[in-house]
């Protein structure tokens, strides 16, 4: 875990922005606070003589604990929720709801290190009041440009201009304060300043008070100011270049941008490490096997309603490709029509398909019909993270007309991941270019941590099934 001068907290190789970290830090105080006063006002109640705060700590931190990971998992630290008092209202009275409910089941299996059932009631309202009420007094300073990097473009050209379209953005974490001609390439930005009529750009630099320099030439072969860069970075600035930017922007690895030196040299790619992967398989078999047995009755019911609406087999196989690109058969619940496929020929899912059964739309908007790939994880064809397998025949078009299409499969598929709660269900050639974006980010910077994020997000990803088909 990292902090630089761009104005991020790096998390195990994943960026945050500042305002989140410092939100979720003073979120963690005033769930603290809000345990501590129901305690206090309960106390009181049943004219308990209160102890020293020290006695209860373990109580008091297990339910801010509960809580800000259900925040966490119901998207309160998203962008809508950052800007949209409402949104955010919305969300952390769902979010401290489900803390509650897992505190209730915590009270029977270790009453000695949750509140009072009482008490959680009360430090329900109160959390909920304080945390409107910051939301409400700082939500704008926290989106404010006081909390944003300040950025000085090199370029005027088509990918310079790509970041201005992306400072317009809601929700950003930057703003643009300048940019330099580099003469490069004709400029499409009026307003850009011609490097030769800046006498020193590491100067210049400083009096825009730019705390992030960012390369984005057209033509960088005999264009690259090495000595301009080396002195903006001698004065404290952070120099990036465009595809970097991006991709701490986005979270997401630009295709546009990218190339294989990028890839070959930029630091990542590091999922094969022995302790993490172990971890992450020891995680699948001991979850998927919990699963498999929680989720049985759940099954057998879905397998019982597909059956008596639709011909076929409840459940349906199907070849996908996986790790280093080996095939494997993967099993659902069968959501579609027998017939969905004429002669096995296979075709993208769209929005409002018809070929889906009334049964089959309920259980892919909540999942169900994912639960039988608990089998796939457990003899280790998936991972409950990572890129979703696709059809071989997808596969073989797709990598034909999308570069690095090949590299998603370097790391292991998943049930859910960061391309499934990022970007809803695509089922075009521009959805997938999007999605492996997203995926080449996540085969970039895998790490336990990120794991953690995903499967917490996809929480919310079920409670709000915009994407689902």
């Amino acid at each position: 875990m990292g902090v630089d001068s761009q104005s991020v907290f790096r998390v195990f190789k994943h960026y945050v922005p500042h305002a989140v970290v410092l939100l979720a830090l003073l979120d963690f105080l005033l769930l603290v606070t809000a345990a501590e006063l129901a305690w206090v006002v309960r106390a009181r109640q049943i004219d308990m003589f209160i102890d020293p705060l020290i006695t209860r700590l373990l109580p008091l931190l297990t339910f801010a604990v509960a809580v800000q990971t259900a925040m966490i998992a119901v998207g309160v630290y998203g962008i809508d929720a950052l800007l949209s008092l409402r949104f955010a209202a919305a969300r952390l009275l769902v979010a401290i709801s489900l803390g509650v409910i897992f505190m209730s089941i915590m009270f029977f299996t270790l009453p000695g290190i949750t509140l009072w059932r009482s008490n959680s009631l009360y430090a329900m309202v109160f959390a909920y009041i304080l945390m409107v009420l910051v939301r409400a007094l700082f939500g704008k300073l926290l989106g404010s440009d006081g909390f944003k990097r300040r950025l000085l473009v090199l370029g005027a050209g088509p990918r310079a201009a790509r970041i201005r379209s992306l400072a317009a953005e809601k929700g950003v974490g930057f703003i643009v304060v300048g940019h330099v001609a580099m003469n490069d390439c004709e400029p499409v930005i009026p307003t850009a300043i011609n490097r030769i009529h800046i006498d020193n750009l590491a100067e210049h630099a400083t009096l825009l008070n730019a705390s992030e320099v960012v390369l984005a030439l057209e033509e960088r072969r005999n264009a690259m100011p090495i000595n301009d860069l080396i002195r903006v970075k001698t004065t404290g600035v952070h120099v990036n270049e465009l595809t970097s930017f991006l991709e701490r922007e986005t979270g997401r690895v630009d295709l546009d941008t990218v190339n294989p030196s990028w890839l070959i040299f930029s630091d990542g790619f590091s999922s094969g490490r022995r302790l993490s992967s172990l971890a992450k398989r020891l995680f699948d078999i001991v979850v998927s096997l919990v699963l498999l047995v929680v989720a049985a009755p759940l099954i057998l019911i879905g397998a019982i309603f597909v059956k008596l609406e639709s011909h076929g087999p409840a459940f349906f196989r199907q070849t996908r490709v996986g790790l280093y690109g080996q095939s494997f058969e993967l099993i659902k619940l069968r959501s579609m029509r027998q017939d969905a496929e004429v002669n096995g020929e296979a075709v993208w899912a769209q929005k409002n398909d018809p070929r889906i059964t009334r049964v089959g739309k309920f259980i892919r908007m909540t999942r169900i019909d994912e639960l039988p790939q608990a089998w796939s994880v457990l003899k280790g064809d998936m991972s409950f993270v990572g890129p979703r397998p696709e059809r071989p025949q997808f596969v073989e078009d797709l990598e034909t007309k999308l570069n690095y299409y090949a590299e998603r499969h370097m790391v292991k598929p998943g049930i859910t991941g960061w391309a499934q709660i990022n970007y809803p269900y695509g089922a075009s050639l521009e959805d997938a270019r999007h999605k492996l974006e997203y995926d080449l980010y996540y085969a970039k910077n895998y790490t336990p941590f990120l794991d953690v994020l995903i499967l917490l997000q996809t929480l919310r990803v079920v409670l709000w099934p915009e994407g689902a088909r």
